[in-house]
């Protein structure tokens, strides 16, 4: 694998592909000095790579103010599609929001942070909505939990020493060795429950999405809104239709490298 230290690694592309990531930020118009500020970057190294945006139809320009266009859409499709289990997640969220009543959603790991693939909203919108891309941190979230459940015993460990945790809200886990005993705990019971971690108003159960090897891929959670449900009652009510969701799945996903180090004593209950 190429590291920024190897020969092998493009600093030009990963430069360029940081500049696509801030354009890609709120407000989405940015000015030349405020991506040089951002990144980190020259500004003449800055302006290089937006003329060649520019000329890629990627970026446009009023001279002043920058923005990405709709063609950047290309590179997040472009992974969306070597998922074999996306397009199935769609119906199977839309059918289990339907029967639920609840938001639901898909999601998988990217480093310290779960990536929203799929969100199917119920008429209810919650205080906090995440959309399609939406970046939450792994360690606060039932969808996180699960995800970090299904690493192996090493990269939970190198995962639990590297990340960087705050307080979200008054009850945030942000103890690592506790938060270790609640992914332990996930692993072994096959769900996650969280409740008003990331946000008071929010509670979630999640399940993991598994290939026919049992390796955890995704996964999907209903949430709930805080008061209107506990951990017994959420339980009871939505964890069976979360397990059917994740079997559904399941038949559609790819197989991952047999080689990877398992999780012990984890559940399939998907």
């Amino acid at each position: 694998m190429a590291t920024s230290e190897s020969e092998a690694f493009v600093r030009s592309l990963a430069r360029g592909l940081m500049v696509i990531e801030v354009l890609g930020q709120a407000p989405g118009r940015h000015s030349l000095a405020d991506l040089a500020d951002a990144t980190k970057l020259p500004r003449t190294a800055v302006r290089r790579f937006l003329l060649t945006l520019i000329d890629l139809e990627i970026v446009r320009s009023d001279g002043k103010q920058y923005w990405l266009t709709p063609r950047v859409l290309r590179l997040s499709l472009s992974y969306l599609s070597t998922l074999p289990y996306w397009r199935e997640a769609q119906v199977a969220l839309e059918e289990l929001s339907a029967v639920s009543k609840q938001s639901c959603a898909l999601s998988v790991l990217d480093g310290e942070d779960i990536v929203y693939l799929q969100r199917q909203h119920a008429k209810r919108i919650l205080p906090v909505s995440p959309s399609l891309g939406s970046l939450i941190p792994a360690y606060a979230v039932s969808m996180g939990r699960v995800l970090l459940s299904g690493l192996s015993d090493d990269e939970l460990d190198q995962f639990l020493r590297k990340v960087k945790m705050r307080k979200l809200t008054s009850v945030t886990i942000t103890d690592r060795a506790k938060l270790k005993a609640e992914i332990l705990k996930v692993r072994k019971q096959g769900y996650a429950w969280g409740e008003r971690e990331f946000d008071d108003s929010i509670c979630g159960l999640a399940v993991p999405v598994r290939d026919m090897n049992g390796a955890v891929i995704a996964a999907i959670n209903v949430s709930l809104a805080s008061g209107e449900f506990t951990h017994k009652t959420a339980v009871e009510q939505f964890l069976p239709r979360l397990w059917h969701s994740a079997s559904r799945l399941r038949m559609s996903a790819p197989v991952q490298d047999t080689k990877r180090a398992r999780p012990s004593k984890s559940l399939t209950h998907s």
